[in-house]
């Protein structure tokens, strides 16, 4: 089983065919970043046209088993998420209905201050709202799963507190190996990790060691030296992998409708724009290079396979459908 639990393409024929030459067989893929409710429907029903436009390639997985049918036809399963809350705008009944539409993940907050979370790039912490408990409470009900990869500490310690069912961080590394703003201490791994939780390792350059020069070598050992630490079945990929879109897409990501400056956010602000992937992971058929790297670091063949998408797999089987 090889899952991405977290990719951005500017998607098309092309991706599509590049997760199939890469054996990808889930990708939980991001359908909005500051969309309202009604956004966020037309961009599901733009899946839906994917769907039906590459029948051969992709379909859409409410549930772990509809990766294994994805899997033996030869797709790849398409698992929907959102990196805020603003699909949900102040009205908890819209969790269970994006829950009956296919969304699975939902982050607290992204970057700034929500109705529920802090983000990553605030000054202050106050931690999970009121709002929030009760959206927590409901995404517990429902099978739809806390992601905290862009809110701050402590309200990621507190969601992992307050949950009843484990939670996720889908796309970050440690702090300790690579200080950054989205990058979480050990102390949030903990709290994530030891309820259950998973924290899926990112390949965006920002959150890299040395960025697009980060050698295969040093990320993989980042990788074995986390499972160490946190256990190897609570580790998997989120690689944030955002290929080919435009420049104008990260402009959305960092600004959304929130500033009328530059967010110019991690990274460098006199390049703006995506920076360049990592020479052995330009895309989704380079897979097998992670494999390779972290078997190289002496992980086993089962600790591999764990990392590469079984422990997502075993996640998704268990949160991913109603409570009790």
């Amino acid at each position: 089983m090889r899952i991405d639990n977290l990719q951005y393409a500017n998607w098309s024929e092309k991706v599509f065919r590049q997760m199939r030459e890469g054996q990808v067989d889930a990708v939980h893929v991001t359908i909005a970043y500051y969309e309202t409710f009604q956004e966020t429907v037309r961009n599901i029903a733009a899946w839906n046209r994917h769907f039906a436009a590459f029948p051969d390639l992709i379909m859409q997985a409410y549930t772990a088993s509809d990766i294994d049918h994805a899997k033996a036809t030869n797709r790849t399963a398409i698992i929907f998420g959102a990196q805020n809350p603003s699909p949900i705008e102040d009205d908890i009944d819209l969790v269970e209905i994006l829950h009956r539409l296919g969304l699975r993940f939902m982050q607290l907050s992204y970057n700034n201050q929500s109705l529920l979370a802090t983000g990553c790039y605030e000054d202050d912490d106050p931690g999970i709202t009121r709002m929030g408990k009760e959206i927590i409470a409901e995404m517990n009900r429902v099978g739809m799963v806390i992601d905290m990869s862009h809110s701050a500490d402590r309200s990621t310690i507190e969601a992992a507190e307050l949950s009843t069912r484990p939670i996720a961080i889908t796309h970050a590394n440690p702090d300790a190996w690579h200080p950054a703003r989205r990058n979480k201490r050990d102390e949030v791994i903990r709290a994530v990790t030891e309820g259950g939780g998973m924290l899926g390792f990112s390949l965006y350059p920002h959150h890299l060691k040395n960025g697009p020069d980060c050698t295969l070598q040093d990320f993989c050992e980042m990788i074995a030296r986390t499972a160490d630490r946190f256990g190897t079945q609570h580790l998997g990929l989120g690689t944030d992998l955002c290929q080919d879109q435009p420049d104008s897409v990260v402009t959305w990501m960092r600004n959304g409708r929130w500033t009328k400056t530059t967010d110019y956010g991690e990274g460098d602000a006199t390049n703006p724009g995506f920076p360049p992937m990592p020479s052995w992971f330009r895309d989704n058929r380079d897979f097998d290079n992670i494999a390779g790297g972290l078997a190289a670091t002496g992980m086993t063949t089962e600790e591999v396979a764990g990392i590469m998408g079984g422990n997502w797999y075993s996640f998704y089987t268990d949160n991913f459908t109603p409570a009790g």
